[in-house]
């Protein structure tokens, strides 16, 4: 028998390691809670972490089985756990955060003193962060180069789904660990009685789920969304039955339905990338049907199979992020481009708290952090927009940034929110040029230019015309007044802010801001 570990990998289907051990006999799979990835956690993630086990568990039953579900230090409770079940081996995916690396070293160290096997196996992504390099042999920090390779490399098939008869019996997994946790229940019989907030650790149970509160978190005020492999599935066939073919020309304008929305699903690894990547194939094949049809030429920039591609492209952005982080995994909290002087942030806490409520008196970022506290998720450009507009108009460090949406966001993922907010900042890994500052009223006009989605976040604005509230930062005190005495003008003036950020950078470049 195998224990399989899940970690980012809330799937039976297209999961490599599980697939693997499967592939040698019974197969049991568990759930640790890890108080040290918890201190990392949120209220949103927490809660999406717990409905996307609930799914798997669902899985699991559905197949005679069970999800065992422990609580404590992976290095002691996976030999424990693997002791009662009688398991030849451990098996796990990896991940690639510092913590992660860190954590697997661990529990390696641990299996390999209690005497278990151990297997580990690249599944999160469809090309390992080690495998794609230049030609010099180094990592790739320019997205654009390192696309054309990962485009051009072969894919794995999805790896095959276990059936009933490849899960260990939940009689057996419950006779295993005993109807009350078994030996590893309140610190089993180490006698060492640990406990964190009052919570016994090192426990397992069958199928039973903590709620929120038993780890330490509160229930969000945000709207999760529907977690698990079926829903992931359900949402990509969508996207891509109609959606896609028009991506790379609509997705940029947050009121319509666009975008694909599947981030909270890989991040959680609900759905497995080869699956998603071979659905996006058939997609391309579908976008080449209808460009042949249409008999289309001109720009092969533009038409569905540019569309299709544009897509598939976001998870190469995903993928290049996670190179990043795994060959630099000092940039969570380091700036990954060093300016020579450093960068002398304002950091205004009046300014920033604002900005986190949404009421800096620019309608588009004011609904995109509504968005985000209402729905624990933000549309993609209105991400870059409130990111530009803390860093380059409030000229605030986008660690802010970055700790809100690691508080906030559902789908929240290390390397991809670190990668975008370094992006903003001008301080990562092919970032835009410090220069380049969006104009967040221009942004607004031009991506929701009848400001249906504004109008949906910022109720304050709803009575007023697209027109009046693109030139909101223009009106008078007493236009302002008449038109929406309930929504705040704006924080700061994008013009002087603008000025101040470009010789704040120039600074930081050891250049004189005067030139």
């Amino acid at each position: 028998m195998d224990l399989f570990w899940h970690r980012r990998d809330l799937r039976l289907a297209d999961n490599v390691g599980l697939a693997a051990a499967a592939d040698r006999g019974a197969v049991a799979g568990a759930f640790v809670f890890d108080d040290d990835v918890l201190a990392h956690a949120s209220d949103a993630r927490v809660r999406r972490l717990l409905d996307g086990l609930a799914a798997l568990r669902d899985n699991y039953r559905d197949r005679g089985s069970d999800l065992l579900v422990a609580r404590g230090d992976p290095e002691s409770v996976l030999p424990e756990l693997a002791g009662a079940l009688d398991a030849d081996r451990v098996v796990w995916n990896r991940d690639y955060s510092g913590l992660a690396r860190q954590r697997d070293a661990d529990v390696r160290k641990a299996l390999n003193e209690a005497g278990i096997e151990r297997a580990a196996h690249h599944d999160a992504v469809l090309h390992t962060p080690d495998s794609i390099r230049t030609n010099a042999g180094d990592p790739y920090s320019v997205y654009t180069y390192y696309w054309r390779k990962w485009a051009d490399r072969e894919t794995d098939s999805p790896a095959p789904t276990p059936g009933a008869g490849d899960l260990v019996d939940a009689d057996a997994l419950a006779a295993a660990v005993g109807d009350d946790g078994g030996a590893l229940a309140d610190g089993g019989d180490r006698g060492d009685g640990r406990s964190v907030d009052g919570v016994a650790i090192d426990r397992v149970a069958v199928g039973d789920l903590p709620a929120p509160a038993d780890l330490g978190f509160a229930e969000p005020e945000a709207d999760i969304g529907p977690a698990g492999t079926e829903a992931a599935r359900q949402r990509l066939d969508d996207f891509l039955s109609e959606a896609v073919f028009a991506y790379d020309a609509e997705r940029d304008y947050p009121a319509r339905e666009a975008t694909s929305r599947m981030s909270a699903f890989l991040k959680y690894g609900e759905i497995g990338v080869r699956e998603a990547y071979e659905a996006t194939e058939r997609a391309m094949a579908a976008a080449e049907e209808r460009a042949e049809e249409t008999d289309e030429e001109g720009d092969e920039d533009e038409g569905p199979v540019a569309a299709v591609e544009e897509y598939q492209q976001q998870l190469a952005w995903r993928e290049f992020y996670t190179q990043v982080l795994y060959h630099n995994p000092e940039v969570v909290t380091d700036d990954y481009k060093e300016y020579e002087e450093g960068i002398e942030w304002r950091d205004d806490p009046d300014e920033i708290a604002a900005w986190k409520r949404g009421e800096t008196g620019y309608p588009i970022v004011d609904a995109g952090m509504r968005q985000l506290r209402e729905e624990a998720f933000m549309h993609n450009r209105v991400r870059m927009i409130v990111a530009s507009f803390l860093t380059k108009d409030l000229l605030a460090d986008w660690r802010h940034g970055y700790e809100h949406f690691r508080e906030k966001l559902a789908d929240h993922d290390t390397a991809n929110d670190n990668g975008g907010w370094q992006w903003a900042a001008s301080t990562g890994t092919d970032a835009q040029p410090y220069f380049r500052i969006f104009n967040p009223m221009t942004q607004g006009e031009r991506y929701d230019p009848d400001a249906e989605y504004i109008k949906e976040y910022v109720p304050e604005l709803r009575g007023l015309d697209a027109d009046l509230i693109h030139e909101w930062h223009e009106l008078s005190p007493t236009q302002r007044a008449n038109a929406a005495p309930e929504y705040p003008a704006p924080v700061v003036d994008h013009s002087e802010r603008r000025e101040e950020a470009l010789a704040m950078y120039k600074r930081a470049r050891g250049e004189d801001p005067d030139e």
